[in-house]
């Protein structure tokens, strides 16, 4: 029977705290309810583990180990200070009202641990329920900060070890806010995870490599995430009107640097190399709508990424700032964001707290854009091409977050037969996150992708399979996960090569704008072509 681990278990002990097994988890449905489908996570070496603060049998973060008392103990005061920031004005612009409101509230009444996807496939393992980081927290920030001795809960121990283990659990959330969807006074304890990213990376210099010094700092750098430059993007930008083209037989141009047009659209850099077709099924629509638009060739402008806002304000604000400024110089009249969800939520919504005066540039949503275009008449579908079984899948930042909901709803009525349209289970705002939020689509270190399948992509996998439980399973049947956000394609990319979903039983995925393009009737019958994946 496994053990109960209480908060102080976080200050103790030389091993993990638990460990997930395949016995813990909810078994998968057919077909994949086979011991063969549902291998272990790989456990870490020993050598590793004297290297690393382990939560469990998994590493996301290279957390330092103090070789004296006199380095840990400035490691934990950093950790102190981070905090103490955090609750001030001057320091956090950004979230400070909603952190005091859920540090000072919660009922313990663990309605958010039903809604969390990582709890309830750990099999409900007490570690990872919403509110065990976030009373950790609590209880260092009475304690420590407020120096509340009446605080009846302030009664942890405070070392090096709760600090890393308090880290490395800030990065065992997906920052998706089911939990505070759900939350009856609206405590948001992913929120709380996510500051407490913040005050390791701010504070003390800790993040994830790969989305801090291979996201975030390449960007600021080179000018995208992706490494690629401005140069590098245009010629790729090129050959996939080139491509496209020949795959359309319709003549396809991207405009660059056009001053004075209606948008200026701002893509994820990683679609231009791993999805090259999503920005030009977007050329070609808004083309064939007859839309003023550009992309920019400034610095950074051409990728829509901003790391930051998983868990850094200050690299958030840089990116943002940069952005705004390239649509400033070119005039536009909005920014219209494709489709990437961290980037819907860091430029239109978060960026209020930094886009003031000139900089406030509208910023607009790519779905009712893409949904007037199909309202205008102006580009002929017709439905039958799209003869497949379709499932949305709704990203959390677009979704739940920002309340896009029907706009790509009614533009799969108008491309795909009714009868093909599938919803998940749960869905719309109530959906599920892919599993690869919060920056853990693009997170490999260690043995953190095996953790990641598993735990948070397990919950999205079980979804799609039973939105597609009475289809035939194999690949003769193709069957298409529309995914309208690049980090979501990602994720439920791994998964499906990880469960060999696509060769075994036909699963596929892609955005929206594909579905679009190869429902024209204007273009030649065949776009989506299932080998791309």
């Amino acid at each position: 029977m496994k053990r109960s681990i209480s908060i102080k278990d976080i200050s103790k002990g030389t091993g993990p705290l638990i460990q997930i097994t395949a016995e813990d988890q909810i078994p998968l449905p057919p077909p994949y309810d086979k011991p063969e489908f549902d291998p272990p996570i790989p456990p870490l070496s020993d050598k590793a583990r004297e290297n690393f603060v382990c939560l469990d049998d998994t590493v996301a973060l290279n957390l330092p180990i103090p070789k004296t008392e006199k380095e840990e103990e400035q490691l934990v005061n950093q950790f102190l200070s981070g905090l103490e920031k955090c609750f001030s004005e001057d320091n956090n612009w950004t979230f400070l009202q909603p952190l005091v409101m859920s540090m000072e509230h919660c009922a313990k009444c663990q309605t958010c641990s039903d809604a969390c996807h990582i709890y309830e496939e750990s099999g409900n393992n007490p570690l990872y329920r919403p509110t065990f980081r976030s009373e950790v927290i609590r209880r260092i920030y009475h304690k420590y900060i407020k120096k509340a001795s009446t605080w009846v809960h302030g009664d942890i121990d405070l070392n090096w070890k709760t600090v890393a283990r308090l880290i490395e659990l800030s990065y065992r959330c997906n920052v998706c806010r089911r939990c505070a969807q759900t939350c009856p006074i609206g405590v948001d304890n992913a929120l709380l995870a996510r500051e407490i990213r913040k005050i390791a990376s701010q504070e003390m210099g800790i993040a994830a490599k790969e989305i801090h010094d291979d996201g975030s700092m390449l960007q600021l750098k080179v000018g995208s995430s992706t490494g690629m430059n401005k140069r590098v993007v245009i010629d790729n930008v090129e050959f996939i009107d080139e491509d496209i083209t020949e795959m359309t037989g319709i003549e396809t141009k991207t405009p660059f640097d056009v001053e004075g047009a209606d948008i200026l659209m701002l893509h994820n850099a990683g679609e231009i190399m791993a999805w090259p077709e999503n920005p030009g099924c977007f050329a070609v629509l808004f083309n064939a709508a007859g839309l003023s638009w550009t992309m920019s060739s400034d610095f950074a402008a051409y990728d829509g990424i901003n790391y930051g806002v998983w868990y850094d304000d200050v690299q958030f604000a840089r990116t943002a700032l940069l952005h705004a400024q390239a649509a400033q110089k070119l005039g536009v009249k909005k920014i219209v964001l494709g489709e990437c969800g961290h980037a819907h939520k860091a430029l239109t919504v978060i960026a209020d707290k930094v886009l003031t005066g000139d900089l406030n540039i509208p910023r607009e949503s790519c779905m009712p854009v893409l949904l007037d275009i199909v309202k205008s008449g102006k580009i002929k579908f017709d439905k039958s091409r799209n003869d497949f079984p379709v499932v949305l899948h709704d990203p959390c930042n677009m979704v739940r977050l920002m309340g896009i909901v029907s706009p790509q709803r009614e533009i799969l009525k108008a491309v795909v037969p009714e009868h093909r349209i599938l919803e998940m289970a749960p869905h719309g705002v109530e959906n599920y996150c892919c599993g690869g939020g919060s920056g853990f689509a693009i997170m490999s270190g260690h043995n953190f992708a095996d953790w990641r399948h598993h735990m948070t992509g397990r919950r999205k996998f079980r979804q799609i399979l039973n939105a597609f439980q009475n289809e035939p399973m194999d690949q003769d049947h193709p069957k298409y996960v529309c995914a309208p956000c690049s980090n979501c394609k990602g994720q439920i990319r791994d998964i499906i090569n990880y469960y060999d979903a696509w060769e075994k039983h036909g699963i596929y995925y892609g955005g929206l704008v594909e579905l679009m393009v190869n429902a024209m009737v204007d273009v030649k019958p065949g776009f989506i072509d299932w080998e791309w994946r």
